[in-house]
């Protein structure tokens, strides 16, 4: 059984609002990315997002009083500051440029299943049949919402290379946070991690500098929005909820963000999707929801509990809450 078993209720319930704050606030960036990035240059729009929410993050840190994360955290926060924060955040924003918006999340939604199958090798998470199932269904969605938005020649090899290593940096990034997250904090790992990407983009500092002089304040707004929300805020959230679950769990969740990417270019541009984006939209829906559930199984008792596989190889962290965590978590955390 695992441990997430043992956990209250409530704590369950902290975990799942989370996950669900986070795939939202990522949906509504690709909304603010479409406007920002017409004015700002990939590098130069990476390092005022990651400096706005390095700003935010470490204003929390301060309020909370929250100190440097433990030495042994050091690694995996550096590593997924450099391949997550910084180099995902650049190369994302220059994919989006060279291809159409479904190409862009088509190719970059092949991150959760590399998530999944790098967790089972280097963490050893359990690969359930719902969860494979879900996966599955979900990115057959994905494939639907990104046919249906595909434009005609709007594909270069260039961006779908760049939107591939985005999706490999992606996966790589949450593999090497995942553990980390049993040493420190989530908004440790997620401050600091923010700070080594904002470090790596700091070679874009004069493109950010000459760019905003001449940008209008809408397109500057969109990128401190992207810095204060999507990524603190949700990064946060994802610590969370990602310190409570398995990466392969959490990785199967993002793929309700198409879905609501649709929902939302609905509602503030006016793109009225058609029968196909719908339908694929769906199953990214139905897919998340089939692998975030749990066979129930009956006890001594006539009590139910939710079957789940074997906890991961050595990961004790899964046993009690994070170092830094309160052992009742608040929305805070």
């Amino acid at each position: 059984m695992n441990s997430t078993l043992s956990r209250p209720p409530r704590d369950r319930l902290l975990a799942a609002g989370a996950a669900v704050v986070t795939v939202v606030l990522w949906a509504s960036a690709f909304v603010s990315i479409r406007s920002a990035g017409e004015v700002y240059s990939p590098g130069a729009l990476a390092l005022g997002r990651l400096l706005a929410g390095a700003l935010v993050l470490g204003a929390l840190c301060l309020v909370r009083r929250e100190g440097l994360p433990p030495r042994a955290a050091w690694r995996g926060i550096a590593i997924s500051g450099v391949l997550w924060f910084g180099f995902y955040s650049v190369a994302l924003n220059w994919g989006e440029q060279q291809v159409d918006a479904g190409t862009a999340a088509l190719v970059v939604n092949i991150g959760p299943l590399l998530i999944a199958l790098l967790g089972a090798r280097l963490l050893g998470d359990p690969m359930p049949p719902r969860l494979l199932a879900g996966m599955a269904v979900s990115f057959a969605g994905a494939v639907a919402v990104g046919l249906s938005m595909s434009g005609e020649g709007g594909a270069s090899v260039l961006g779908v290379v760049l939107c591939l290593l985005a999706a490999v940096a992606y996966a790589g990034g949450v593999v090497a946070q995942k553990p980390t997250l049993g040493q420190a904090s989530a908004l440790q790992v997620t401050t600091y991690g923010c700070l080594v990407g904002a470090v790596c983009c700091l070679p874009f500092a004069g493109h950010l500098v000459t760019e905003a002089a001449d940008a209008p304040l809408t397109a500057t707004l969109n990128m401190a929005y992207l810095g204060v929300f999507p990524l603190a805020l949700a990064f946060t959230t994802w610590a969370y909820a990602l310190a409570r679950t398995t990466a392969s769990r959490m990785g199967a969740t993002t793929y309700a963000v198409p879905a609501l990417v649709v929902l939302m270019s609905w509602l503030a541009l006016g793109e009225v999707p058609g029968a196909l984006t719908l339908l694929g939209g769906a199953l990214c829906l139905a897919g998340v929801a089939v692998s975030r559930s749990r066979r129930r199984i009956g006890v001594p008792g006539g009590a139910g509990l939710y079957r789940s596989a074997a906890p991961p190889r050595g990961a004790t962290s899964h046993d009690a809450p994070p170092a830094g965590e309160p052992t009742a978590p608040t929305p805070s955390s």
